[in-house]
């Protein structure tokens, strides 16, 4: 019999830790190995491009005749890593990042994303935020380079209200517009129906809200001079240490929008920021920002604010219609494409 049952247990578990650490880098290890070893292979398909396509199919015949047991080989996925060496040719960022995602995330970048350093942001966001194969198809699909890595786009006073790098990281978070494609209808939806369907699917928010995002409560009450007031979500960040206060509007922006929001700011920093935390920051959501509106009601304004738009599911369409490149862009691309090759 074990006389020290709390020694017994604590070998154990020092020994289970060891044992999913050691397991997680074997996996991580394979993978990367893999991803290298379709590289490697592709680099030699490339140096026997001249044979033609023929080739790459008698290939995969041969390989499948001399080990029956081994996956993908196939002639399509030999194609695949042909068309990653060409795109990774002599690339750092194959090591650093490519190679520490999966075989099929890289399948979908080149599926998917012609831009090669569009697809480089893609990748570095899967590995950081541990997207699976169909969350990082979901990102795509709804356009977050365009809504979240262009910050031109982006209406805050993030710049004169925070201090470097704390700027750069809020605008970074900061979306527009947001996609809420688990709310089917705002047809008579009032703010509180909207902000019920929200947390009612908020594994879905936290994922459109992004990385290091912890909901902290709905209509979150204070009580300051005697008087009630009510944040419609607020949320804390882990990753820029700070508190989110949200304000959700079924209407375009009014520029009275932010001084309310601005004092949910100053209430959050007096009454919940501690002193290891950042500067609180606001995102006011509106179904349509009114750019130059929002920016001269900003202009004054000395608390951190973003002011961005939110789609539901019936106008995510036309938004993604309207993010698609034009016949014009579609004619230079191929032309292009007709003078390269």
């Amino acid at each position: 019999m074990i006389e020290n049952k709390d020694k017994y247990f604590e070998v154990l578990n020092d020994i289970k830790r060891t044992l999913i650490t050691t397991r997680n880098r074997i996996v991580l290890s394979a993978n990367k190995e893999l991803v290298l070893m379709y590289y490697r292979i592709g680099l030699k398909l490339l140096e026997n491009k001249k044979w033609g396509s023929a080739f790459i199919d008698t290939l995969a015949k041969d390989l499948k005749m001399e080990f029956p047991t081994l996956k993908g080989m196939s002639a399509r996925n030999l194609r695949y890593m042909q068309k990653f060496a060409s795109e990774y040719e002599n690339d750092e960022f194959l090591q650093g990042v490519l190679a520490k995602l999966s075989w099929n995330h890289n399948q979908i970048l080149l599926d998917r994303i012609k831009d090669k350093e569009i697809r480089k942001w893609y990748a570095k966001e899967s590995l950081k935020n541990g997207w699976s194969v169909s969350i990082l198809t979901h990102q795509i699909s709804f356009k977050l380079y365009e809504r979240q890595a262009l910050l031109d786009d982006k209406t805050t006073n993030f710049d004169e209200t925070l201090p470097s790098p704390s700027n750069e990281q809020a605008k970074e978070l900061l979306k527009n517009p947001y996609i809420f494609d688990f709310i089917a209808s705002s047809h008579d939806l009032k703010e509180l129906d909207i902000e019920q369907a929200l947390i009612n699917n908020i594994t879905k928010l936290l994922l459109e809200l992004g990385n290091g995002f912890a909901f902290i409560g709905r209509q979150y009450h204070l009580e300051i001079d005697n008087e009630d007031y009510y944040i419609d979500l607020l949320f804390y960040n882990v990753k820029v240490r700070c508190y989110v206060v949200i304000e959700l509007k079924t209407t375009e922006f009014k520029p009275e929008y932010v001084g309310k929001l601005n004092f949910y700011l100053s209430a959050v920093d007096k009454y919940l920021k501690s002193e290891s935390d950042n500067p609180t920051f606001g995102i006011l959501l509106c179904k349509d920002k009114k750019k130059v509106t929002a920016e001269l009601a900003l202009k004054d304004i000395h608390k951190p604010i973003g002011v961005s738009e939110y789609k539901i599911l019936s106008e995510i369409p036309k938004f993604l219609e309207n993010t698609l490149p034009s016949m014009e862009d579609i004619e230079k691309r191929l032309e292009d494409d007709f003078i390269c090759n």
